[in-house]
């Protein structure tokens, strides 16, 4: 796999790629501009009223790198924040796509990430390549490099960004509870049996972390969700 990092002079080594901006790069940028219309599935099922868009969760995603990175050093040393705000930016493009599918606590152990069992993620993960085939096709290599280095997760960009998309979760139900803003009953009843209130999002993240500022983090973030939910 390519070297996602920018050539000598930034981006100069991908400017062919963009100069002229032909036909096939902009319907590639509308295509993924769906992202901002995709509402996160888990949201609706719980009954969110006008749960966020995925785009708006990939923001999230990038703004706890940003802010967040530094605290991730001595769990991830040599981490590079630049690079893994670029995985963070494109990590749930394909969903663009293929559309957003929720995770349950049923299917999540400590070493998976993916929803289901193995044959569904295989699926998941084959459609969502495909998907990316389509909307980075015409974009520099950079984009797909970036998507490809968050799905292997083998570098400390990557777990940081995964790290990040598990704990805007949570911070994102703290502010739906805070804000009263779901009813179960609006949503699919079965689709939280096992859990009250957004606990299910909690249930979810909490063994996929893999660092102690993460799990450190995620305490806080669930602490203060808890005194949300029962005041």
């Amino acid at each position: 796999m390519a070297d996602d990092r920018d050539g000598p002079n930034g981006d100069a080594s991908d400017a062919s790629d963009v100069r002229g901006t032909p036909e096939p790069t902009l319907d590639a940028l509308l295509d993924a501009y769906a992202l901002k219309d995709e509402r996160r599935t888990g949201w609706q099922l719980r009954g969110v009223d006008e749960p966020e868009s995925v785009a708006a969760h990939s923001w999230g995603v990038a703004y706890l790198v940003l802010t967040l990175g530094d605290r991730f050093r001595e769990d991830l040393p040599g981490v590079d924040r630049d690079r893994a705000l670029r995985l963070a930016v494109v990590h749930d493009v394909a969903e663009a796509e293929t559309g957003d599918v929720a995770t349950r606590a049923a299917d999540v152990t400590a070493d998976d990430d993916a929803t289901g069992d193995a044959v569904d993620r295989e699926a998941k993960v084959a459609a969502e390549r495909e998907a990316m085939r389509d909307l980075a096709g015409p974009l520099p290599e950079r984009v797909r490099d970036a998507w490809e280095a968050y799905e292997a997760r083998n570098s400390p960009e990557a777990v940081l960004v995964k790290e990040c998309d598990l704990l805007d979760t949570c911070l994102q139900a703290l502010r739906y509870e805070r804000g009263d803003r779901y009813d179960p009953e609006r949503g699919d009843p079965d689709a939280f049996r096992e859990y009250d209130d957004l606990d299910e999002f909690f249930a979810t993240s909490e063994p996929r972390l893999r660092t102690d500022a993460g799990v450190e983090l995620f305490a806080s973030i669930r602490e203060r969700y808890r005194a949300a939910r029962d005041r």
